[in-house]
């Protein structure tokens, strides 16, 4: 990556299931990272985890605020019932920048597709048009995230947004991680990703796997 255009992306609440393995992918291309939490101390340990693992030092771990402020594009990635006091946390940090939520409303014990807004939609409310908000990633099973990651995960992402400069960035991003990716339609749009997120849960559940995921046939880019 051209060392000009390397962006700094933030993944807030960047300590659970799915931060620490985009994380993982986005360093390993080239990216800087840091890693955000409401606790710096774990954000850091994380943050070295995955600096030892790659051999670099480069990843960074701080509070979320600090971590938002401090990025060019932010990725919230906590549990959901986390979303609407996570975005008021931080949401002066997050003007200018875009935001791609991850969110997906469902109940692991009990998954079925959530009722509009979309958590996106939610977020792009009530965050303003100082932030542009992208919906992506709902769909891709974190176990994957952390393996092969110099290869293709073969399987695709679905983004959502209402500006499709945003979508296009993040659809570079999701590609950087070896993923396919999308534009799938406007924030609205996102709560059908949400609701496949159940599909897939109950998938991977009646298959016995943790790697069923999204894959799009017939088009071509």
């Amino acid at each position: 990556m051209d060392e000009a255009i390397i962006l700094t992306i933030a993944i807030l609440g960047g300590t659970g299931k799915a931060g620490p393995g985009l994380a993982l992918r986005w360093a390993n291309a080239g990216y800087r990272i840091i890693i955000g939490s409401r606790q710096a101390e774990k954000a850091q340990r994380i943050a070295q985890e995955i600096n030892e693992q790659l051999g670099i030092e480069s990843i960074q771990g701080m509070q979320n605020e600090e971590a938002a402020k401090a990025a060019n594009i932010c990725v919230l990635t906590v549990v959901q019932s986390a979303h609407k006091k996570a975005l008021h946390s931080f949401r002066e940090a997050l003007k200018g920048k875009i935001l791609v939520d991850t969110t997906a409303r469902v109940d692991f014990q009990d998954p079925k597709p959530p009722k509009q807004p979309s958590a996106a939609r939610m977020a792009q409310d009530l965050l303003g048009p100082d932030v542009r908000v992208v919906a992506a990633f709902q769909t891709i099973p974190a176990h994957a995230l952390r393996e092969n990651i110099n290869e293709s995960m073969n399987m695709d992402v679905l983004v959502f947004a209402d500006d499709d400069e945003a979508a296009d960035e993040v659809i570079m991003l999701a590609e950087a991680g070896g993923m396919g990716a999308y534009h799938a339609g406007d924030l609205d749009c996102a709560v059908v990703a949400e609701g496949l997120s159940a599909v897939m849960i109950e998938l991977n559940r009646r298959y016995k796997s943790k790697k069923g995921a999204i894959k799009i046939a017939g088009l071509e880019k």
